[in-house]
């Protein structure tokens, strides 16, 4: 029961950081301003650690290698306090793997829970900056299957597909780290 404790606790909290670091990588790469209440959230809460990587891991262009990097480290730290609470002394080089599966695991999830919200809001349509900001970040998902899927009697469907899409790709991704940690 700790262990099941502990690994939950663990998991919200890289979620929450992990993940706030990689929104702060695709709010740059997207070019959002970071004025506005999410943006703000994200600064306060990933700056105590972007700012100091970002001394050592300058960006590319649009790139900010340190968000990524500050991702990792807390799936990273997740996985090897995992490891360690297991009493595992052995497979060790594993933990730096399981991180990596992680943080692709902790993209899909983010870029199913922007989908999820923009789908909510537009049912809503409510004046809110934020709603502008999940806007211009579920757009570049969209935009490929709004291409392909026509509306259908005024819904646009698009979401759905992306969203069928990324749990395929979560099935894919379990599968091969399954086959990887063997």
């Amino acid at each position: 029961m700790f262990f099941q404790i502990t690994s939950f606790l663990l998991d919200v909290a890289a979620g929450l950081l992990g993940g706030a670091c990689l929104l702060r990588l695709y709010m740059q790469l997207q070019r959002i301003p970071f004025g506005n209440p999410v943006g703000r959230f994200i600064f306060a809460l990933t700056d105590w650690i972007v700012l100091p990587l970002r001394k050592v891991l300058p960006g590319y262009r649009r790139w900010d290698f340190a968000s990524l990097i500050a991702a990792y480290l807390f799936q990273l730290a997740q996985y090897g306090i995992l490891w360690l609470l297991l009493g595992r002394t052995s497979g060790a080089e594993l933990v730096p793997v399981l991180a990596l599966f992680g943080l692709v695991r902790l993209v899909i999830s983010g870029a199913i829970g922007l989908v999820i919200v923009y789908a909510i809001l537009s049912w809503v349509r409510a004046d809110s900056p934020i709603v502008d900001v999940i806007d211009k970040l579920c757009a570049p998902m969209l935009r490929p299957f709004r291409r392909i899927i026509p509306l259908v009697g005024g819904f646009d469907l698009s979401p759905l597909a992306l969203l069928v899409l990324l749990q395929v790709a979560a099935i894919v991704v379990a599968g091969v780290q399954d086959a990887a940690i063997r």
